[in-house]
Parts: C-alpha cells; structure tokens; sequence
C-alpha cells in the first residue's frame, strides 16, 4: 500500500492533544481589532479544542495524525 498523503494546510494549522483531540488557534485575531470587543480579545487568547463535527473533517485530511 502506498503512504497516504497529508494535506499541508492541516499540518500547520492543528495539533492533536494526547486523547485525540483536534487542538486550533483562536479565529477572529488577525485584524480589524477595533471594533472588536475587550471581552472577545480576551477570550480569544491561545487555542481551543475543535468541536466533534470540525473534528471528523479534519482527522480525515491528517492520517497519521
């Protein structure tokens, strides 16, 4: 059997904690911070963890995880 490929994006963008969760940055940082609110800046530091929907998609393009 031929090696499965991993999608690029995927290898920089997410990380998978010790139990198999699908650990991602904070969305919504990038710019426009203006006319963000305090609360969501705040909120939004470091990463969180996908939700089981994201998640399944996600594994499918990391097979080796």
């Amino acid at each position: 059997m031929p090696k499965l490929k991993t999608k690029s994006g995927v290898k920089k963008r997410f990380k998978l904690t010790g139990t198999g969760k699908v650990r991602v940055a904070q969305a919504g940082k990038r710019h426009g911070m203006i006319k963000r609110t305090n609360k969501f800046i705040r909120n939004a530091r470091g990463t969180t963890v996908l939700c089981d929907a994201d998640e399944r998609i996600v594994k499918k393009f990391m097979p080796y995880g």
